[in-house]
């Protein structure tokens, strides 16, 4: 019997946008949740309110996969061999065993051991980028070019992460490898209009779904966008306390940040459909 698939949401549109939403769900079954410190821990490091700040692209045609499990289940966007995708810093795992800022998220001896891990992969890693693959077969077949958009974003200043204070737009292509220059240009160009410091292939450079499912010379283009939290919350910078994380969504102080995100799949769109140059 095949399991269900509740904690996987896809909404399908026809345009050759996909967006990725791997990190939004805060869901821990309830065997696993047992075994946490504090649910609150497994949830902090959640991508907050990303979905919803990019909710307008669904009116753009735009195909959204995402999963509804907290990353503390599993994390979707992590090389399931192991291998880092930031040698030399700080990350976690497939599985994650700590927090972001170094918190242990399991109590003593109760973390998940290699057989867990392996079952876990089986029964929603590897499904949910079967679903990606799916989706961009499914685009493919009626068009020359399809773009990976990946949505995150993450805490503005977590020192055990990076030094000092996040740009709001991070930009990751690894390091141009994912996705055709001119797409890359395209977003450069917009995030050096919108007011807001950003970085290109900077301390994000795109996880494993950028990596993985980016294929230039296949027509798959992947690009990763890491914003800072403030750039659509009201977001206290530093350590974050049960009472003060999350913050909700700012509509007035997202608004800047989501007419930019919507030039930089406007011009995603643009890209896919240009047919002068199909690389």
């Amino acid at each position: 019997m095949t399991p269900p698939r509740d904690w996987l949401a896809i909404h399908r549109g026809d345009a050759p946008l996909i967006l990725g939403f791997p990190h939004v769900g805060t869901t821990i079954p309830p065997e696993i949740e047992a075994r946490l410190v504090t649910p609150w821990l497994a949830r902090k490091d959640a991508d907050w309110w990303v979905d919803k700040l990019y909710a307008f692209a669904k009116e753009m045609g735009a195909t959204l996969v995402g999963t509804t499990l907290s990353r503390t289940v599993i994390d979707v966007n992590r090389d399931p061999s192991g291998v880092t995708l930031y040698p030399g810093q700080v990350t976690t795992g497939l599985c994650p065993v700590e927090g972001f800022d170094g918190d242990p998220l399991y109590q003593d001896g109760r973390a998940p051991d290699e057989a867990e891990i392996a079952r876990r992969r089986a029964l929603w890693f590897d499904p949910y980028h079967a679903a990606l693959e799916a989706e961009i077969a499914r685009l493919r077949a009626v068009h020359p070019r399809v773009v990976l958009y990946d949505c995150h974003s993450i805490r503005s200043a977590i020192p055990r992460l990076f030094e000092g204070v996040l740009p709001v737009f991070n930009l990751g292509t690894n390091s141009g490898v994912a996705c055709a220059p001119e797409l890359e240009r395209a977003a450069v160009a917009l995030l050096a209009v919108s007011g807001q410091p950003f970085a290109v292939n900077g301390r994000f450079k795109g996880g494993y779904v950028t990596r993985h499912h980016g294929r230039p010379e296949t027509g798959v283009h992947a690009l990763q966008m890491e914003l800072a939290c403030r750039g659509y919350m009201d977001e206290p910078i530093g350590p974050v306390q049960v009472e003060t994380w999350p913050c909700p969504l700012d509509d007035a102080r997202a608004a800047p940040t989501r007419a930019t995100l919507r030039a930089l799949l406007e011009a995603c769109l643009t890209f896919a459909r240009d047919s002068d140059s199909l690389v």
